[in-house]
């Protein structure tokens, strides 16, 4: 079994190209810096993902409600967000081969997470400089002073470029939750404490991405904005805040599969936090190669965006109680990257296991071990051999049989050994092969992913035998 210290992400990389999870952007042009495409079995994850989180977060509770709003929204909403004005990276240039590079995630490498948020922008490349950190591009220790890049991706509206039709790609997805809060309200009268919730894409136009899909221009996330009364004490604000803390913990753990060993909660200090948010974590992972990077943001961020959007819109963002209070809520904020989350995902059950073959001959099996409700394809259904029409012919009859119930493949090609290991890597649980004695016997050979083990179950009991193994409907 693979030694988690030893698995990189390039190993991830190359099955994910190999097995069609991830495609690299724009590759018959020569790519595009940081452009990935997801690929049929990438697609299948994420969705996969998406609906779990979904399922957990909005469709087993009675205090959320979705929403899906657009990418692009008028400006005034990015500037009444912050985000014109405060959505920055500190940027410095190598001065020997001009490149530029965020400046903060070169120190984070060098010092920590903890010690760059205590240094101002102004001494970023300073300390860079005194900490002799060299340029990934050429060797270089030669750093610019830091300066603010504003994240936000600018488009033009309508026929002409000039500032009036200025707009820009949603930079987050919670900002459409809170300029619909009215629109909310209105139609679907909740009642407080509630929560909105959104799956969606968001751009950020970042100074240097890189490490696979980690950190990319364009990225999906699952965001919830969960609104409560106005605290009068901390722990009116702390039990809910702590409330979903335990939720999150649990969806990792139980619904993901993601190890506790791999997970951490970084509490934010009084540099890193926003001026608004009274409480702030970061859930991080432990990524091959990469080692802790965020993986979602948990944050009280109180009635700031509310109130932004009631000041500069003049609207009526206000609450009205049963008992006649009106005021604004307080939000709480769980946001979770769900291309991150399908990237921890991939490096939690990329498993490389150390076999014993027909001949008795050591040899290395690579699986993906994902929560049967994750992976892409549930059921694999083969003939023994290809060049028998009555083995083919029966092979699609029970892959037709299983099709509507479940996310199945048929594949003939190659040998059965071949076809095992390739179903392997894409995670599949179960493998079924339709074989001589299938013709004589109506049963077929099910093979488990993770035992290897081999049952001859009846092709009518297939479906009764996958629900005992808690296979579920898709």
């Amino acid at each position: 079994m693979t030694n988690k210290k030893t698995l990189t992400m390039d190993k991830i990389v190359s099955l994910c190209k190999r097995r069609g999870f991830v495609f690299p952007g724009s590759e018959i042009y020569g790519g595009m810096a940081n452009s990935w495409d997801y690929g049929p079995y990438g697609t299948e994850l994420k969705n996969n993902i998406a609906k779990t989180w979904w399922k957990t977060f909005v469709q087993k509770r009675d205090d959320m409600i979705g929403l899906d709003s657009a990418i692009i929204t008028n400006p005034k909403v990015w500037v009444a967000s912050g985000h014109v004005a405060g959505f920055n990276d500190p940027l410095v240039d190598c001065k020997k081969c001009k490149i530029r590079h965020r400046g903060d995630k070169l120190l984070e490498g060098k010092i920590g997470v903890e010690e760059t948020t205590k240094i101002k922008l102004e001494e970023i490349g300073a300390k860079m400089n005194e900490l002799k950190i060299p340029c990934p591009d050429c060797g270089a220790v030669d750093w610019t002073d830091a300066r603010k890049f504003n994240l936000l991706f600018e488009t033009q509206i309508g026929v002409l470029a000039d500032a009036k039709n200025i707009a820009y790609l949603r930079g987050e997805t919670a900002q459409g939750i809170f300029i619909n809060f009215k629109n909310i309200l209105n139609t679907m009268r909740p009642k407080i404490p509630f929560g909105i919730a959104q799956v969606g894409k968001a751009f950020r136009n970042e100074i240097t991405p890189g490490n696979f899909i980690f950190r990319t221009r364009e990225f999906e996330q699952m965001e919830i904005e969960y609104f409560i009364e106005p605290p009068k004490k901390e722990k009116d604000w702390r039990g809910p805040f702590e409330n979903w803390q335990n939720e999150i913990k649990r969806f990792f753990k139980e619904d993901l599969g993601l190890s506790d060993e791999n997970m951490r909660w970084r509490r934010h200090d009084d540099n890193e936090r926003s001026f608004y948010s009274k409480d702030t974590y970061d859930v991080e992972y432990n990524f091959p190669s990469l080692g802790w990077g965020e993986l979602h943001g948990f944050a009280y961020r109180t009635d700031y965006d509310l109130s932004q959007h009631i000041k500069h819109s003049g609207a009526d963002l206000t609450y009205v109680d049963e008992k006649g209070n009106k005021y604004v809520p307080h939000c709480i904020e769980p946001s979770f990257g769900l291309t991150r989350t399908l990237l921890a995902v991939l490096a939690e059950v990329y498993m490389e296991e150390t076999i014993k073959d027909t001949n008795g001959k050591e040899e290395v099996r690579t699986v993906m071990k994902f929560k049967p409700e994750l992976a892409p394809i549930k059921i694999a259904v083969f003939p023994l051999v290809k060049n028998k029409p009555e083995l083919v012919a029966k092979a699609r009859e029970t892959y037709e049989s299983l099709k509507p119930f479940y996310m199945c493949e048929f594949d003939d090609n190659g040998n059965i050994g071949k076809r095992y290991r390739r179903q392997d890597e894409i995670g599949t649980p179960y493998c079924i092969t339709v074989d001589y004695d299938t013709l004589e016997k109506g049963d077929v050979t099910v093979r488990d992913r993770d035992t290897m083990k081999q049952d001859r179950v009846k092709i009518e009991e297939l479906k009764s035998y996958f629900a005992d193994k808690g296979l579920t409907i898709c």
